[in-house]
């Protein structure tokens, strides 16, 4: 059965989408923990990151290396924290989160923003990478 991300990928979902190639797709975490908190994926569905073949695993590193250099000329923060949890969904993941404070990693303390505020800041990181 396709997890939520392998829905967003064949565009069954929408979301508000950062950045894209072939193989990666980042897009904003609905559920942010802080404004610009992105997921970056892979497309093809995997469980858990280190069953990730090699070569992909880094490739997902180096796309998300660029979304984040994005995310980091576009909100103001000290930093873009990153972040492999995985149980939330059974498709591996990173967070890319920007940060001012240490509980913008708790994923307990979550922001508020409207369609209109998402669309926005998906196209102003886009106008960034």
């Amino acid at each position: 059965m396709s997890t939520i991300f392998t829905k967003i990928v064949n565009g069954e979902i929408p979301c508000y989408k950062v950045a894209e190639d072939e193989h990666f797709l980042a897009f904003l975490d609905v559920n942010p923990n802080a404004k610009g908190h992105t997921l970056c994926i892979p497309k093809k569905e995997t469980n858990k990151i280190f069953d990730i073949e090699d070569s992909q695993y880094l490739d997902l590193m180096l796309f998300s290396k660029k979304v984040a250099i994005a995310l980091e000329h576009t909100i103001p923060c000290k930093r873009i924290g990153m972040a492999v949890i995985g149980l939330e969904v059974p498709h591996a993941h990173v967070h890319l989160i920007p940060l001012n404070e240490m509980d913008e990693m708790r994923f307990q303390n979550k922001v508020k923003m409207t369609p209109e505020e998402f669309e926005l800041l998906s196209k102003s990181i886009q106008s960034n990478l």
